[in-house]
């Protein structure tokens, strides 16, 4: 049962959690994984009776016969009873699936055995595909459903829960890059604003207005994504904020106009490059630089770079590589494989490229 590993002080707790861990066996997706593993597993317990008396073709027929009822009629009654398994507990959502599946396999079981007993198959000679002994053959596929049901379970439980923790780790790591953009931007940025109520008051104003603005998008922790445009309005604000405090010294080069702006991606993706290529590429040099941003959609793939300058003595601070493992792990858990981030220096530049599947769509996320 999956619940076997649990620690004791758990157990209690655990009671209460919902088994939401179960697969969506209503799927095209899972119904064709059924029907694949079936065949396989038929063909493997064919190839393990190689000296039995129907031959192999045709021991391999009754017993992929036999495996696909269970297996679809089983997945049929657990897709229909889907949402009410949703609701219950982990260890009542567990008992009932193991208890639909043995059930099914004892039916399944029992009609083979009466269908080998019926008058037509008498006639035609073919009594000897049919198991003879009902109570033996029902016991033995119950039992073996039995253990097979319960180690698929714990596979899933387990997958679920590690999914859960990968996840929350991500946000741990998303509220502390928020926390560390916090305290030198902010600084600077009142600083700055300080200085221009002195000298333009409608400046001032609207520079913190910039600063409420991008400091909402970045406590926002209702929305684990958002649109394309959205992240790229919240990297345009913090670059209004920062050309205040450099001025000349910085240059932002915007080459986007192919990008999808209805694209989902996690919030806080391009923000913190853009971030990372003026507080490492454009500020520790006197004569600035410029940061170009660029992106393309093709073959169904959103490629977005950005570029910066490099000083000579410029070290990789540890916080850039916090960011990037962070934008990495978070278009990971979105995208999965289909997700990719590069970043590295080449001559006298420092190139990150995203890259990542064009889904506009909650639904087509991978689960």
């Amino acid at each position: 049962m999956p619940l076997a590993s649990q620690p004791p002080a758990s157990l209690a707790a655990s009671t209460t959690e919902r088994a939401r861990y179960l697969p969506d066996l209503c799927s095209a997706r899972a119904a064709l994984g059924i029907v694949l593993i079936v065949e396989l597993t038929a063909i493997l317990l064919a190839l393990a009776r190689t000296d039995s008396a129907p031959g192999f073709w045709t021991d391999l027929a009754r017993t992929s016969t036999l495996l696909l009822w269970n297996a679809l009629v089983g997945a049929s009654l657990l897709c229909a009873l889907q949402a009410r398994l949703g609701r219950l507990s982990i260890l009542r959502g567990s008992a009932v699936v193991l208890a639909v599946i043995c059930g099914v396999v004892a039916v399944v079981s029992e009609a083979a055995v009466l269908a080998g007993r019926s008058r037509l198959i008498a006639a035609a000679g073919a009594t000897a595909l049919f198991p003879g002994a009902a109570g033996s053959f029902v016991a033995r596929n119950v039992l073996i459903a039995l253990i097979v049901t319960a180690l698929a379970l714990r596979y899933y439980y387990v997958s679920h829960e590690w999914r859960r923790n990968v996840e929350m780790q991500a946000r741990a790591r998303v509220h502390a890059l928020q926390a560390r953009i916090r305290p030198h931007f902010l600084f600077n940025s009142m600083n700055t604003i300080a200085a221009l109520t002195r000298t333009d008051a409608a400046c001032a104003e609207q520079a913190v207005q910039d600063l409420a603005d991008l400091f909402r998008a970045s406590l926002n922790e209702r929305r684990d994504t958002i649109t394309l445009q959205e992240e790229i309005e919240i990297a345009r604000t913090y670059e209004r904020i920062e050309q205040l405090r450099l001025g000349e010294r910085l240059e932002v080069q915007w080459d986007i106009e192919a990008l999808p702006p209805r694209a989902l991606v996690p919030s806080l993706t391009l923000q913190p490059l853009l971030e990372n290529a003026i507080y490492h590429g454009i500020e520790p040099r006197p004569q600035g630089g410029i940061v170009a941003v660029s992106g393309e959609l093709a073959g169904g793939l959103i490629t977005i770079v950005v570029r910066n300058p490099v000083a000579d003595l410029e070290p990789l601070r540890e916080g850039n590589r916090l960011a990037l493992a962070n934008v990495r792990e978070r278009l990971g858990l979105l995208y999965g494989g289909r997700a990719l981030v590069k970043a590295g220096r080449f001559d006298d530049e420092y190139i990150v490229t995203l890259r990542f599947p064009h889904v506009e769509s909650a639904a087509r996320l991978i689960a």
